[in-house]
């Protein structure tokens, strides 16, 4: 069977010095400025939003309707949820302990995820971007990234892998499942006393919310749904970043702009776009600039753009659908 692999980058011609002059006109417009104003109420509408559901599903009280608020408790969540990213980040605050603040409140607290074991796989992937070694995003798993770790897999291993292409979005559906699971064997690893304290607050909270507005079917019902949709819709925002494009080979090492620029796809888009996918839709940005605030990205794209043709890097922007087509035809190759 022939697979095709995303095509090679350009030679590796570049240094840390490449990345300097765009470093310079980024700060030179102040897009690396805290927007703490608009994410104070960025923030402050989204607890609204958040109060405003509560009080919509206890109007609703004992109802299977109930069931149609689960799609928008799934959006508010991954909102919730990149929040907590932009903290983990350091976008928001000046300072670390601030930033860890609003990240446990956000992740441990009102989503159930644990904020730290977050943060540290994060930071690892964003060091090294689609490298099979390093990225624990494209660690051996479920999904194969690379023909490599598609060898020796038998029985539904094997089936799974022949398949991926197929069943990627289902099993995005226990993405949050998966979420929670990681958080807790990292927090019982870590023995995170305080951690495992705010976890277990928001499980007691959820369970106990939804039994007391709903029958026990009812609940479970729409704690299934709530938290299938969540998944899926975290798996939308993540899902086009780097899927089937170039991945570092073993031994390889790319320069900073060539590592984030080459390995990342951004998604084109207006406000919607930027709403629902919490600003992971400029990723090529978001990887470069790491800490820059979330409402600077879209005014860094066109700088970036420009540096990128400047420099003869490839840039990569497609539409929501060509990313998960583009993602979705390079799981196939490899299966």
């Amino acid at each position: 069977m022939t697979i095709t692999l995303p095509a090679p980058p350009p030679p590796n011609t570049g240094s840390a010095s490449d990345f300097a002059p765009l470093v310079a006109q980024i700060r030179e417009h102040g897009l690396m400025r805290r927007r703490r104003g608009r994410y104070a109420l960025m923030i402050g509408t989204h607890l609204a939003l958040i109060g405003g559901l509560g009080a919509a599903m206890v109007a609703l009280g004992p109802s299977w309707w109930q069931l149609a608020l689960a799609p928008v408790a799934a959006v508010l969540f991954a909102r919730t949820g990149f929040i907590g990213h932009d903290a983990g980040h350091k976008q928001i605050a000046r300072t670390h302990r601030v930033n860890r603040l609003i990240g446990l409140l956000h992740g441990n607290l009102l989503i159930g995820m644990s904020y730290g074991w977050w943060v540290d796989k994060h930071n690892r992937h964003h060091a090294n971007p689609n490298d099979a070694e390093r990225d624990p995003d494209v660690a051996t798993g479920v999904v194969v990234w690379t023909p490599e770790q598609a060898v020796g897999r038998r029985g539904i291993a094997a089936w799974m892998a022949r398949n991926q292409a197929k069943v990627f979005f289902p099993l995005l559906l226990l993405e949050s499942l998966h979420l929670t699971g990681a958080s807790w064997r990292d927090i019982w690893r870590r023995r995170a006393v305080g951690d495992a304290a705010l976890l277990a607050t928001h499980l007691a909270g959820y369970v106990t919310f939804l039994l007391v507005v709903m029958s026990p079917a009812q609940a479970l019902a729409f704690a299934v749904l709530h938290h299938a949709l969540f998944g899926l819709h975290l798996g939308l925002a993540f899902a086009p970043n780097h899927k089937g494009m170039p991945m570092p080979k073993p031994g390889e090492r790319w320069s900073h702009l060539r590592r984030q620029v080459l390995t990342s796809r951004n998604v084109r888009g207006g406000v919607v776009t930027d709403w629902l996918l919490g600003g992971l839709n400029y990723q090529i940005e978001h990887h470069l600039f790491p800490s820059m605030p979330r409402p600077s990205l879209r005014h860094a794209q066109p700088l970036v753009r420009a540096y990128c043709a400047q420099v003869g890097l490839p840039y990569t922007e497609e539409s929501a659908a060509g990313s998960y087509r583009a993602a979705l035809r390079y799981l196939d190759s490899v299966a």
